[in-house]
């Protein structure tokens, strides 16, 4: 082999799978048919989900320093505030990270790239995927190099992270059905100032549309996203002065720009490949599903398609599981897409209808039904589980397993294990639990009950375990998650419950490990 994983595409997705391949040592190339990172790029929100990764990559600090901190968000109907979603109650004591992150999709790949720098690996740029054929135990690559000549690579896996016109996706036969919008939208990076509440994103609804202001780092710095007016949608060369007008009228005639740094059109497709697999070849990001803007979801969700594949292939590479592991990437991530897809295409057919009567409802049915349900703390945290990404659950994954049933209530195998301030040291101190836990590795959470010893668990140096001590102030908290005990967790290195119980008995875990991760057994 010329390396075990081949990736194709150093977008946000490609970078992200690189980078949790290098950490574990896995031989892996990056290429891009492009001569260089992205300068000028769409997505901007990184989620709490998103900002969770970034922190066991090493790279949180670097991201919040870079980017900048949105609260909460507000909605406007027809230039009139109509209701406030705060972000940072809403999420309270369910992450560490409260917010959305206002950060440019050019600035994700740089702090990626740079990490990625720190581990040995560089991306080949102005390196091109031509073909491929696919083998029983290899892939023959064949790629452009950057002075023009053609060569063919062996490779384990091929990872399709080439956007939208992936040709990872295209050589696998693999369908991407969907369609375009009819709209033409537009992106801005301006200095301005108006009706905005700062360093909060502000939602403007219009009988037309819908306008998003985003808070950017720098003074009166915003990034405004929205819809091309109906006159302008089949013209050329269209420039940011000609859509002032319409702001002024739907966001209020306040506004007053200063310069605009960067403008674009666009439309905007909306399709999902019809499987993300084909036998050693996997699809992710773009290359697997684009939607619309709606939520700031897109490149998140990418993000954590190459988390969630990442600690798989790793351990397949590296002999310590069958390739039957690697069939759960297509299992939990497709319905993931397909959820958020229909989700945010219903929502955004509704936001973009140019029909008058769903103007009419967008702008004073909607917007009422939105103030009116965000006064209510449930629904404040049901929307921040979702638009966060920290809702997203693999319950009915072949790697879930739960031994007794739990309250409804209670994580569940499948979940993401929630975020917890507990004594692991009855002696010591307060710990973040996501800081202790160790994302290159299994941790098994033991609650109530002595830790069975390592080498009877069948995972070796693959796991690591964690004791809750018996304290009062680690009741409060366990009762907070609404966590029993007696019980135990054992979570994937992707922080997701693979299995679950009140008591850890004997051969248990070491019976998942070798019937649903088809990990071979350690010796001792």
């Amino acid at each position: 082999m010329d390396t075990d994983v081949l990736i194709v595409g150093a977008g946000p997705t490609g970078l992200m799978l690189a980078n949790q391949l290098a950490r574990r040592g896995v031989r892996a190339q990056i290429i891009d048919r492009h001569g260089g990172p992205a300068r000028e790029t769409r997505a901007r929100g990184v989620q709490a989900r998103t900002l969770e990764i970034y922190a066991h990559l090493g790279i949180v600090g670097r991201a919040l320093e870079l980017g900048k901190r949105g609260s909460g968000a507000n909605i406007w109907s027809q230039g009139q505030w109509m209701a406030h979603v705060p972000l940072n109650d809403a999420g309270d004591g369910v992450t560490p990270y409260p917010y959305i992150l206002v950060l440019g999709q050019d600035d994700n790949e740089l702090i990626m790239g740079e990490r990625l720098r720190e581990l040995g690996m560089s991306v080949q740029w102005n390196t091109e995927l031509t073909g491929l054929v696919q083998h029983s135990d290899h892939v023959a690559a064949a790629l452009k190099q950057p002075d023009g000549s053609s060569r063919t690579i062996t490779v384990g896996w091929v990872a399709g992270c080439d956007g939208a016109r992936s040709t990872v996706r295209e050589a696998c036969g693999i369908t991407f059905p969907g369609a375009p919008y009819e709209h033409v939208f537009f992106v801005a990076d301006t200095e301005m100032t108006g009706s905005m509440v700062p360093d909060q994103v502000n939602v403007y609804l219009w009988r037309e549309g819908f306008h998003l202001f985003f808070p950017m780092r720098g003074k009166d710095h915003w990034r405004l996203v929205g819809i091309l007016p109906k006159g302008l949608r089949g013209k050329e060369d269209v420039g940011f002065e000609v859509v002032i007008p319409s702001l002024s009228q739907e966001a209020g005639g306040g506004l007053s720009f200063k310069q605009c740094l960067w403008f674009s059109t666009y439309r905007i497709h909306h399709r999902s490949a019809v499987r993300f697999r084909d036998r050693r070849c996997f699809v992710l990001g773009d290359a697997a599903h684009i939607h619309s803007p709606v939520g700031a979801q897109g490149m998140n969700t990418g993000l954590q398609d190459a988390y969630n594949l990442g600690w798989k292939l790793a351990l397949v590479v590296q002999g310590r599981a069958d390739a039957t592991l690697l069939d759960s990437y297509e299992a939990e991530r497709v319905p993931v897409a397909r959820r958020l897809l229909d989700t945010t295409d219903r929502g955004f057919r509704l936001v973009v209808s140019d029909n008058p009567l769903a103007g009419i409802f967008r702008t004073q049915i909607l917007a009422r039904i939105i103030a009116f349900g965000m006064r209510r703390k449930w629904v404040q945290r049901i929307a921040f589980r979702i638009i966060s990404q920290t809702g997203i659950h693999y319950r009915p994954s072949p790697l879930s397993r739960s031994l007794d049933g739990f309250a409804s209530g209670a994580p569940q195998a499948g979940d993401r294990f929630p975020w917890l301030k507990v004594k692991l040291d009855a002696n010591g101190a307060v710990e973040d639990l996501f800081e202790t836990l160790d994302d290159t590795r299994f941790n098994l959470i033991v609650i109530g009950q002595p830790a069975p010893s390592e080498p009877t668990l069948g995972l070796g140096d693959l796991l690591r375990v964690c004791t809750v001590a018996d304290d009062r102030g680690n009741d409060a908290e366990l009762l907070r998650a609404q966590i029993p005990r007696p019980s135990f967790y054992l979570l994937r290195p992707d922080g997701y419950v693979g299995l679950c119980g009140t008591r850890l008995r004997p051969g248990a875990l070491s019976d998942y490990v070798a019937e649903r991760l088809q990990i071979e057994r350690s010796p001792g």
